[in-house]
């Protein structure tokens, strides 16, 4: 039996600091951009976000950590949202999404962000290895409108804490132009 409280249970991983930068570098984010980090935990990504200038949403369900979001980054251009993300109101603006959701719920949170094509621009998403393969299987089979979907740069175990049980890589997510 799982321990359901614990974060592996429901696979929460931590992003170490160097990695997280390296996500971020990857994505190419400008000054003044709206990013929507889902899954913020202890702002691992957030803090990397607001050194690139870009205006950040921090949506966080568990209220400790978010309660520590908005210790850490009080003053600054970070909203804590505390809310589970299946209940998160999408903005109308164009926005980006960067994040290292719990991994528990992984293909779900995808194909709700994919279905809200509204403002989304681009998408970044630290996911298991094997979902971001997926996903890009069907795209390439044309089941996935709007968007291209490509694999980006893989992350070791040793990248997170505690250590997940499979390996991770980042799902590229860039809205097809008209």
């Amino acid at each position: 039996m799982r321990d359901s409280g614990s974060r592996r249970a429901w696979g929460w991983y931590s992003l170490a600091d160097v990695w997280a930068a390296r996500v971020v570098a990857d994505a190419g984010i400008r000054p003044g951009q709206l990013v929507i980090d889902l899954g913020a935990g202890t702002g691992a990504l957030t803090a990397p976000l607001l050194a690139t200038g870009a205006r950040v949403i921090a949506v966080e369900l568990h209220p400790g950590r978010a309660r520590q979001l908005r210790d850490r980054f009080a003053g600054s251009a970070v909203t804590v949202v505390e809310r589970d993300l299946a209940t998160f109101r999408w903005p109308s603006r164009p926005f980006r999404v960067l994040a290292n959701p719990p991994y528990e719920g992984a293909t779900a949170m995808l194909r709700g962000l994919l279905d809200r094509r509204g403002g989304l621009v681009a998408a970044d998403l630290v996911l298991p290895r094997a979902v971001a393969l997926r996903s890009c299987a069907r795209a390439d089979a044309g089941r996935v409108r709007g968007f291209e979907l490509s694999l980006g740069r893989s992350l070791p175990r040793s990248a997170f804490r505690p250590t997940p049980r499979v390996d991770s890589a980042v799902l590229v997510v860039r809205r097809r132009r008209r």
